[in-house]
């Protein structure tokens, strides 16, 4: 027969051969680019700008050519862009839901017509997003502008947001920020990298053509990052969100460390991610999504490879079969090829054997895919991966090792499990500190399901309804954090003056002040140093109490304490943790006397005042009690086959540095909020009020908390907040304090990274900690918990 072939159906299913790839045009964008003299300007105020002597930056596509420059914005145009950005915020916010909405929508139309363009110039300036999947994003966001002051009322747009991406990035990371603060109702500035910038600079002319109004959205480029903060300096700027490689991230934190802004950062370019193979697994199917994924795909995560040893055998082989006649890949320079080579001879040496698609060329930017079988967890290879086609292949025995392979990072990306036991992957899944977990596939993203970044991956949520709050902020607060100037501060020198000489009195016995001791791991006891520092009167007069000067000593054994102790309590049932406060709320209720006491000597408030402390607390821990079992995620409705799964789960160990104001009050607020949602915590009380948190601990010892949950450790604050910044275990910071304390934080919570809630204590007292409007408790109850979205198909 003729055309016909020697091959059998067997043949071709053994090989799997791909078949032609098809030839592709970029006429349309580069006629785009020839409208602008390939050379861009900046997007500002509805427009495009290019202003007279800047410097400007080159783009070169995958071979080498020109592709087009861009402008590197200076000190005026940022200036220019946020004046713009304020004006176009007072035209979008004064919209309705509705309007807000049309105009979204109207940008799918839009796309529709220069749905060629966006593609094409993605596709050159290698920043993949399909038109298809910014369509899905805009369907996804234009409906939550719609619904926003149905479905999240009390809670009000930020203002002016800066959005900032590395150069590595995709324009898809760029649009599931952009997006959704539009919708809720922000401005936004836009300041892309090098490859998403001619993309982001389309898009914003696409959205001013759909009447999104002058200055909504603004697009600013640079030569590097640090453009990022010199618009984060400008006080118009509300919030900035940064994705892209970690290092570009922890530059963006330090440069923008005291300006008074909050900064969220999603590292997820070049994080280590476990693919996991089961034997019960259909093996064909999860080595053809291998390949795929480590050699085929543009690699923004680095996969490792974890097979059961059952089926070690076959999975290599099936490897060696699929990988025949594969291509080089191509590095990014040679400089990617010394790496790579020396990544490739330090597992050789270390007993790796490889699998590869052909022999290594002996220079030059590229390297044939490469299967590094016999790797230890602790080879620098595994731990570090170079760049390039390698793929570290390690095996486990059972499932519990397979758990403890994938949790053996410091990253938190995402995670692929492959096996045919819905029950087993259900239970890897939950078990593996990840924001993404993949059964039986890879890579899938919808703006649905919302995806927090676990350890060192990020410290913001984005994606669903839960993605939307870090735009927003309830209605009946201000900003926390005040504008203002960096101050010159010496960060190896904060926390470390000596507290206050204790100086013997000519007291009596009987009048003595007395000696209070601190709560950690469940037992009352003294600081590790032995010290003490008085507590002073209202007036300053006279010393009411001694209590221990804790230190980093009493934080690391509070940290070990807690780690033992936080699993289990996460494993409960959230309607155990309930009564677990309920329990709680009982015990304080039964100290009322002694709690009423401590706060009127360390006061100095009339007795009305301190009852209503001690009642509004005894109140609030119950509401706490009746929050656990209400936010508990759900499965949310996918545009194509199967099922996801969308679950809060605890961030671990939370460090809370408390007010001076109300010092009970919010001492039970931000406990309850903690516990309720699995958390444990070490608190450090009021440096100037500590008395109220220390008679709490009877409290906590007449409880049924398990021993460790709840840490309490007295001294300077500063010291103490020093020694949670620089504990790798503690996931979260809650500070209330200085100026200098929150700019600290900002700076030094980069390694691992740290979620931050920072608040700088003003003179008046700052937060009302007796409101209970329900916007208020939601946002504190939404900072207790990180998101995971599980992905399972069914076709």
């Amino acid at each position: 027969m003729a055309g016909s072939t020697n091959k059998t159906v067997h043949d071709i299913f053994q090989s799997m051969e791909y078949g032609p790839a098809a030839t592709s045009s970029t006429a349309t964008a580069q006629a785009w680019l020839e409208h602008h003299s390939r050379s861009l300007g900046l997007f500002i105020d509805g427009k495009f700008v290019r202003p007279a002597d800047r410097q400007s930056r080159s783009l070169a596509d995958s071979k080498g050519g020109h592709v087009c420059s861009t402008v590197c914005a200076v000190e005026d145009d940022v200036s220019q862009c946020a004046s713009s950005a304020v004006n176009g915020h007072k035209a979008w916010v004064n919209l309705s839901c509705h309007q807000r909405a049309k105009v979204l929508l109207r940008l799918v139309s839009v796309l529709g017509q220069h749905g060629p363009c966006v593609s094409e110039l993605c596709e050159l300036c290698d920043a993949a997003c399909s038109p298809s999947t910014l369509v899905r994003l805009l369907q996804y966001y234009s409906s939550w502008a719609q619904l926003r002051d149905t479905l999240i009322t009390n809670w009000t747009p930020l203002g002016v947001v800066a959005v900032v991406v590395s150069d590595d990035c995709s324009l898809y990371s760029l649009m599931i920020k952009v997006l959704p603060a539009l919708a809720m109702g922000n401005a936004v500035i836009v300041v892309p990298g090098l490859s998403t910038a001619p993309p982001a600079l389309l898009l914003a002319q696409l959205f001013v053509a759909a009447g999104l109004p002058p200055g909504a959205l603004n697009v600013l480029t640079g030569s590097d990052l640090s453009l990022g903060a010199k618009v984060a300096q400008n006080s118009s700027i509300s919030y900035v969100t940064y994705s892209g490689n970690k290092q570009d991230g922890v530059m963006l934190c330090k440069a923008t460390a005291g300006m008074g802004v909050s900064v969220s950062v999603s590292p997820y370019i070049g994080a280590r991610c476990p693919f996991i193979i089961f034997e019960s697994a259909d093996i064909d199917s999860a080595v053809d999504a291998v390949i795929e994924t480590a050699f085929k795909k543009k690699r923004e995560v680095l996969w490792v490879l974890c097979v059961q040893e059952s089926v070690q055998d076959s999975v290599v082989a099936r490897l060696r079969l699929r990988m025949v006649g594969m291509k080089c890949v191509g590095l990014h320079s040679d400089g990617d090829r010394v790496l790579v080579d020396a990544a490739v001879q330090d597992a050789q040496q270390q007993g790796a054997t490889l699998v590869q698609s052909c022999a290594a060329p002996p220079s030059g930017a590229q390297y044939p895919p490469t299967v590094l079988c016999g790797a230890a967890p602790s080879s620098p290879f595994v731990v570090s991966p170079s760049p390039g086609p390698l793929l570290p292949l390690m095996t486990f025995r059972s499932n519990t090792e397979a758990v403890t392979l994938g949790n053996h990072s410091p990253h938190g990306q995402a995670a692929s499990i492959w096996t045919e036991d819905l029950t087993l992957a259900l239970e890897t899944a939950k078990s593996l500190s990840v924001g993404s977990v993949w059964v039986n596939s890879h890579s899938v993203s919808d703006p649905c399901l919302p995806v927090s970044g676990h350890k060192d991956s990020g410290t913001c949520t984005d994606g669903g309804q839960e993605g939307l709050y870090q735009f927003l902020r309830p209605s009946s607060s201000s900003p926390p954090l005040p504008r203002s100037s960096p101050v010159s501060l010496n960060y190896s020198k904060f926390g470390t003056a000596a507290s206050p000489a204790i100086i013997p009195d000519d007291s009596d016995s009987a009048s003595a002040p007395k000696p209070y001791l601190q709560f950690v791991g469940g037992k009352a006891c003294k600081s590790v140093s032995g010290c003490s520092v008085a507590v002073q009167s209202p007036g300053g007069g006279s010393v009411l109490a001694y209590c221990p000067d804790g230190d980093r000593k009493d934080v690391r054994n509070a940290v070990e304490a807690a780690v033992k102790v936080q699993p289990g309590w996460m494993k409960k049932s959230p309607s155990a943790r309930a009564q677990s406060l309920y329990s709680l709320a009982k015990g304080l209720e039964a100290k009322r006397r002694d709690l009423c006491g401590s706060i009127s000597v360390q006061t100095g408030l009339s007795s009305d005042e301190v009852d209503e402390e001690v009642e509004l607390s005894i109140a609030r821990l119950n509401d706490w009690a009746a929050y656990c079992d209400k936010v508990q995620g759900g499965t949310p409705p996918l545009p194509q086959s199967g099922c996801a799964l969308s679950l809060p789960e605890a961030l671990g160990v939370v460090g809370v540095v408390l007010p001076d104001k109300n010092p009970l009050l919010a001492m039970v607020t931000l406990l309850g909020a903690a516990i309720g949602n699995g958390n444990a915590v070490i608190m450090v009380p009021s440096q100037k009020y500590p008395l109220p948190a220390l008679a709490f601990i009877q409290v906590l010892q007449a409880s049924d908390l398990p021993a460790g949950l709840v840490n309490v450790i007295t001294g300077s604050r500063d010291q103490l907040t020093v020694a949670l910044a620089n504990h790798s275990v503690i996931k979260a910071i809650w500070y209330w304090g200085s100026a200098e304390g929150c700019q600290y934080l900002q700076h030094t919570c980069t390694s691992p990274l740290k979620v931050l809630r920072l608040s700088c204590q003003k003179k008046d007292g700052g937060k009302e900690w007796n409101q209970s409007h329900p916007s208020l408790l939601e946002e504190m109850w939404r900072n207790a918990v990180q998101w995971k979205s599980v992905w399972i198909p069914t076709a």
